[in-house]
């Protein structure tokens, strides 16, 4: 009875066992308290899905552990603006307050920052700190150029005798540029009206890509405050009123008085930021692509078609959160393919040059963005293409050297060659040469371990004969 109901009772305590564990752990997690408090997060960088992930899971995190305001300390260059506007629709729809500090001094909240600062309800800087430059520059051209509207062609309006002339004259940039700025300014301009912040400012940050400094925002109500450190905020915040999705709400005077807590990027949000990063994405793309190519080559080496999978993988998952030009990715597929038929079909360089210049092509075109940050080094680039090209003026001198060699006949390729005897068993003699076995002949006895030398070939067998001790 005990043997044949011994598995039954040991399965019933491990079940027994796993549910008390289990209600100890949920039990611990209910008995969690949250507690009032104030969340600090850091933006510092360039703004991509991988900072988009962070600040959803970061504020949720806060409001969940009982936050009352989230502090976020902004210092970008700007961003994508399908990340921006993820951002700006999670403050726009927060139940806490957010408060935006463009911290610390030196720190800049340009281009897409501009917008995430206009959206917070607090809108705050540091001294010596600078925002602006609002230009969307991925379709109307580098930071800083004038758009339509801005103050050159005022300029030059105001120069025109004839003012019918004027109007007869078609906006200056192409059409698809003024439906990006125009959608631009009506964005920030409703973001700036929500709050009651200087709209026309902001409409001159997307026009005119225009920068203030943080004593010359508060001037021009662009901000709300400029603090010091997180203490002068709180102090400057408290009792301040502001608008939410839900309605007004009045920040509690006793905020000064609260915890602080810093929520840093957890290990999901340090792997999203290392394969969104365009060179990571662009080394993981390379490198699937050759290994899918080494596999297909040699089929049943397994590791680089494995590699080559796993890398290609990640690579895709970068590209669709990233601006790619598909043109520049199928530049880099054909340049990689000409390079790799370069070793297998020798062209003396027809089809290893014409790779290297298709790879460089679709590696400068692969990432469609002018964001700082987000664009594929050249430096990166260079490198990539110095390595294919000596790669490939190595496969070349190795050619060319053996086009060198006199030709020897196929069923003479190992006579004169030295191997070594592997086996004496029976009369069968087997030798190795060049990583191989081969079996052998010889008219004198030979003992394992012997070196010798092919002097004939007769098919799949060599006729060997003892090499002279010297």
């Amino acid at each position: 009875m005990s043997k044949q109901n011994s598995p039954v009772l040991f399965f019933r305590s491990l079940v027994s066992l796993a549910l008390l564990l289990s209600f100890f752990v949920c039990k611990s997690a209910a008995q969690e308290e949250t507690f009032p408090h104030v969340a600090i997060l850091k933006i510092n960088g360039a703004i991509g899905p991988a900072t988009t992930d962070y600040f959803k899971r970061a504020t949720k995190e806060a409001i969940e552990q009982g936050a009352e305001l989230v502090i976020l300390h902004l210092d970008t260059p700007g961003g994508l603006d399908a990340a921006s506007r993820d951002i700006i629709q999670h403050i726009l729809a927060s139940p806490i307050p957010i408060a935006t500090y463009v911290y610390p001094s030196g720190a800049r909240a340009a281009s897409a920052g501009t917008y995430i600062l206009y959206a917070s309800q607090i809108a705050a800087m540091a001294p010596a700190t600078t925002l602006g430059a609002a230009t969307p520059v991925q379709m109307g051209g580098p930071q800083g150029t004038p758009m339509p509207g801005g103050k050159q062609e005022e300029k030059k309006e105001k120069e025109e005798d004839d003012e019918e002339e004027d109007k007869e004259k078609p906006p200056a940039g192409t059409a698809m540029e003024r439906k990006v700025v125009n959608d631009s300014v009506a964005f920030i301009r409703g973001l700036a009206q929500r709050h009651g912040r200087n709209a026309d400012w902001a409409e001159k940050a997307v026009r005119e890509a225009a920068t203030l400094t943080s004593s010359e925002a508060l001037k021009m109500n662009v901000i709300d405050i400029v603090a010091d450190n997180d203490a002068d905020l709180l102090r400057q915040v408290a009792g301040r009123k502001v608008l939410l999705d839900s309605g007004d709400f009045t920040i509690p005077e006793n905020i000064t008085e609260l915890q602080t807590e810093s929520y840093e990027p957890d290990w999901r949000n340090e792997l999203l930021a290392l394969i969104t990063n365009p060179q990571v994405a662009y080394i993981l793309l390379l490198v699937g692509i050759y290994g899918l190519i080494f596999e297909g080559y040699s089929p049943g080496a397994f590791v680089p078609g494995i590699v080559g999978v796993i890398c290609l993988l990640l690579a895709f998952y970068a590209l669709q959160v990233l601006p790619i030009n598909y043109a520049g990715l199928a530049l880099i597929i054909v340049g990689a393919l000409l390079i790799v038929g370069e070793v297998f079909m020798p062209s003396f360089g027809a089809l290893g040059i014409g790779g290297i210049i298709a790879l460089v092509i679709g590696s400068v075109m692969l990432i469609d963005s002018d964001v700082p940050g987000m664009q594929v080094s050249k430096q990166l680039i260079g490198a990539i293409a110095g390595v294919s090209g000596l790669f490939l003026l190595m496969l070349l001198t190795a050619v060319g050297r053996s086009l060198r060699q006199p030709n020897v006949p196929a069923d003479q390729a190992f006579v004169g060659r030295s191997a070594v005897v592997s086996q004496v068993k029976n009369g069968e003699i087997l030798v190795h040469l060049d990583g191989e076995i081969w079996r052998a002949t010889c008219d004198q006895p030979l003992q394992k371990g012997q070196r010798v030398r092919v002097v004939a070939e007769h098919g799949l067998v060599l006729h060997v004969e003892a090499e002279k001790a010297q």
